[in-house]
C-alpha cells in the first residue's frame, strides 16, 4: 500500500494535502510533515497543504489558500480524517486522484486509494512509517521541519505518551525523530502553554464538573461561560484532558456551546465511547471521540448514556 502511494506521488506534479475541519496537532502534524516530507525529496513539485486556520497552531504551521482550478490534474492526499463529512475544504473531491491516509476506524472508506491503521497512534506516526518505506524504495530523506511537525503530531494525539495508543513503535519512532535538529522545548511550549484566561477556565472546570458513582464526568460549557472567560470553543480543545486528573472517573465528556450547536468531547479510560460518538453525528477513537448535539435536551440524553457505559463497564 505505501508504495502504491509513493507511485502515485511521483506521478503528479501538484499535490494537494487536507486534514479535518477544527484541527489539533496531528491534523497539522500529518498534513504539513508530509508537505515538508514530499518538498524535500521533490523540489520541482508544487505542494499545497490547505484548510481553515486555527491560530493557535501557528506554531507549527500556517495553511496555504489556493483557487479552484489549481484542483484540476492534482493529486489530492487527506490525512487524519476518519469520514468526508469532517474533510476541511469540499474541493477534495475535485481533484484527478484521491488519497486516504488515517489512523481512525474506516466507517467512510473514500478515496481512490486508502491506508489506514487503526494500531498506528497518530496518522503522523503513519507519515514517518511512508517515508521509511520512500526511503527504502526511493531513497527518501525526512527534513528537520517534517520531523519536528510529526513529533509534535504523535505528542499531541498520544496526550504526551500516556495515552494506550503509545505502542513500542511509537516510542520507537519519537526516538528517531528527536535526532533531528529542532528544539523539543519550543514544540511543547507552544503545544501546553495557555493564557491566563483560559487557565481560571481550567479552575472553573475543576470547580463546576458532576460525575457519578460509577465516575461518568461532564462538565457544561455554554456560551455564556465562555464570553466571561473570553475563550473560543475551540480553545477548549486545550483543556479536555483536566478531568483525566480526577481520581475514579472512567469516562468524561466536555459538551461546548458554540453558535448553533454543541459540540461534544468525549475521553474515557476504559469503556468504548465512539458508538456513543456516533449515536450523536460524531465518531472517532474507542477511547477518544467527537460528535455534536443541536439542543441542551439532547446532551442530557448523552450524559444518560455514558452514565449507562460506565454502569455497564464496572459490573
Amino acid at each position: 500500500m505505501k508504495r502504491q502511494i509513493i507511485d502515485k506521488i511521483e506521478q503528479y506534479d501538484t499535490i494537494i494535502i487536507h486534514r479535518h475541519v477544527r484541527p489539533d496537532p496531528d491534523a497539522y502534524g500529518s498534513q504539513f510533515g508530509l508537505k515538508r516530507l514530499l518538498e524535500a525529496n521533490y523540489p520541482n513539485k508544487t505542494i499545497y497543504a490547505i484548510g481553515e486556520h486555527d491560530p493557535s497552531l501557528t506554531f507549527l504551521e500556517t495553511p496555504e489558500t489556493i483557487s479552484d482550478d489549481v484542483f484540476t490534474e492534482s493529486l489530492v492526499i487527506v490525512t487524519d480524517t476518519a469520514n468526508t463529512g469532517r474533510i476541511d475544504d469540499s474541493r477534495y473531491n475535485t481533484g484527478a486522484y484521491l488519497i486516504k491516509i488515517d489512523h481512525h476506524p474506516n466507517d467512510d472508506q473514500y478515496g481512490d486509494l486508502l491506508w489506514v491503521d487503526t494500531n498506528a497512534s497518530s496518522c503522523s506516526e503513519m507519515i514517518y512509517e511512508l517515508f521509511i518505506e520512500g526511503k527504502e524504495y526511493k531513497n527518501w530523506q525526512l527534513s528537520d521541519a517534517s520531523a519536528r511537525l510529526l513529533f509534535a503530531g504523535i505528542v499531541g494525539d498520544t496526550g504526551r505518551f500516556l495515552y494506550p495508543s503509545a505502542s513500542l513503535r511509537t516510542f520507537e519512532v519519537a526516538g528517531q525523530l528527536i535526532k533531528y535538529d529542532f528544539d523539543r522545548t519550543e514544540v511543547f511550549n507552544g503545544m501546553y502553554e495557555k493564557e491566563a484566561n483560559l487557565l481560571h477556565l481550567q479552575g472553573y472546570i475543576y470547580e463546576n464538573f458532576k460525575i457519578d458513582e460509577n465516575g461518568a464526568c461532564y462538565i457544561k460549557l455554554t456560551k455564556d461561560v465562555l464570553e466571561r472567560f473570553q475563550v473560543t470553543p475551540n480553545d477548549t480543545s486545550l483543556l479536555v484532558g483536566s478531568l483525566s486528573d480526577i481520581k475514579g472517573v472512567c469516562a468524561w465528556v466536555f459538551f461546548v456551546e458554540e453558535s448553533d450547536q454543541i459540540r461534544i468531547r468525549l475521553r474515557s479510560k476504559g469503556p468504548i465511547i465512539n458508538e456513543l460518538a456516533k449515536k450523536y453525528n460524531g465518531g472517532g477513537h474507542p477511547l477518544a471521540s467527537g460528535a455534536t448535539a443541536y439542543s441542551w435536551e439532547e446532551v442530557e440524553r448523552a450524559i444518560e448514556d455514558l452514565k449507562d457505559i460506565c454502569r455497564q463497564y464496572k459490573i
